[in-house]
């Protein structure tokens, strides 16, 4: 290389993304081009920069097989942070395995991080965890790339609600950002660390409603206590999980019940929020005493539930006490807003890879959404993108995909 290109990639290193286009901007041979679109995406500019990368790929061609694979990592690394997740993945992993073979093993971690942050970001955490598992802890890497290794294992540990991991990993990964000197990167690290202080939840109990932060979470479904999930529609307790996200009415049951513990619930109510019925009649009282039959074989393992006078109470076989675990903000959406509250902007099919939904659901769900105010789109066709102001104090760990604990 020579020393314009040299002066640029240093430049590019030290954040300097001025000083690397003053350098190569009128330059249309590979190293350039690949300089130019790395500088672009970390200018904001996406669909240029993975112009830049694709002409400069193809520019190495095949005999330089190391350069053509780092633009291939770059352009994943945009397809990430663009929220592109039909990118084939395929394409990074054979990049990854092209640099390992070559010895560039810095690069090739950074590959491996993008994929366990793609891993992560579906809800993949076991996957994610064994991509990373996979790289070894003992190799000297970068600033930059130790820090998003940590931000990785923190994003996992947060996910399954085990916060002083999560804070272990955010400390590394906020000193490896100030090694590294990228502002960027800093913020991505100071945004991560926000969640553990923000409530992620709400928890209704005879004592009232309070939030919860998310070392509180953790404590509580480790305190022994019956727990109705209303973040993931299951109950639970330390040792047992009854799910019943198939089962919209049991559960609609399960939190009244659980709501007015110890206290019973009556008829009406039940059939109201169980089956929006505003007058009771004899077809509605039949159904309801067929599925509190149903909860009650469901949920015969941690608790009771009694008919009284009124209506009904669950009652705890082994728990001393029954609480509702509830979103800090409940939406008929709220999975949704849960991926665009981190201010990123999403197409609709990447939320539909995200969320394990069809396109069409995800479709309907933006556009009442929109209608409401609550979203807004820019761009046409498959440009269209979506995205939304992050909601203060909405996010919400407990909303995105990943298994909890005892899941």
């Amino acid at each position: 290389m020579d020393s314009l290109i040299t002066a640029a990639a240093r430049a590019l290193a030290a954040g300097d993304l001025l000083g690397v286009l003053n350098r190569v901007a009128l330059r249309d041979d590979a190293h350039a081009l690949a300089l130019r679109g790395i500088a672009m995406a970390q200018l904001g500019d996406f669909g240029r920069a993975k112009t830049l990368l694709r002409s400069a790929a193809h520019a190495f061609g095949q005999r330089q097989a190391v350069a053509r694979a780092r633009c291939i990592v770059a352009e994943a690394e945009i397809a990430l942070v663009s929220r592109d997740l039909g990118w084939p993945t395929k394409t990074l992993e054979a990049a990854r395995s092209t640099l390992e073979a070559h010895g560039d093993h810095v690069n090739a971690a950074h590959a491996r991080n993008l994929e366990a942050r793609r891993l992560l970001l579906i809800g993949r955490l076991d996957e994610a965890e064994g991509a990373l598992a996979e790289l070894d802890s003992g190799m000297p890497l970068p600033p930059a790339t130790r820090a998003a290794r940590e931000l990785v294992i923190a994003g996992i540990a947060i996910r399954r609600l085990q916060a002083k991991a999560a804070r272990i990993s955010l400390t590394r990964a906020e000193r490896a950002a100030r090694e590294a000197d990228i502002p960027a990167l800093t913020a991505e690290v100071e945004s991560a660390s926000l969640v553990l202080d923000a409530p992620v939840a709400r928890l209704i109990g005879s004592g009232g409603e309070r939030s919860l932060l998310i070392e509180e979470v953790e404590t509580l479904l480790s305190s022994g206590a019956l727990v109705v999930d209303a973040c993931r529609n299951v109950v639970r307790n330390e040792k047992r999980v009854v799910s019943l996200a198939t089962r919209p009415v049991l559960f609609a049951l399960a939190r009244a019940l659980g709501e007015a513990w110890p206290e019973d619930v009556p008829r009406a109510t039940l059939l109201a929020r169980a089956f929006c019925a505003r007058h009771a009649d004899e077809s509605h009282r039949a159904r309801l005493r067929v599925e509190i039959g149903r909860l009650r074989a469901e949920l015969r393992s941690l608790a009771e539930v009694r008919a009284t006078k009124q209506g009904f109470a669950l009652s705890p076989r082994a728990a001393g006490e029954i609480v509702v675990l509830a979103p800090p903000v409940e939406d008929q959406h709220a999975a949704v807003l849960a991926f665009l509250a981190d201010g990123e902007s999403w197409s609709s099919s990447a939320l539909a890879i995200a969320l394990g939904a069809s396109p069409r659901t995800v479709q309907r769900a933006l556009e009442q959404l929109a209608s409401a105010g609550k979203v807004q789109s820019f761009g046409r066709g498959r440009a269209l993108r979506w995205m939304t102001p992050p909601v203060l104090g909405f996010p919400t760990v407990l909303l995105l995909p990943g298994p909890l604990p005892s899941d």
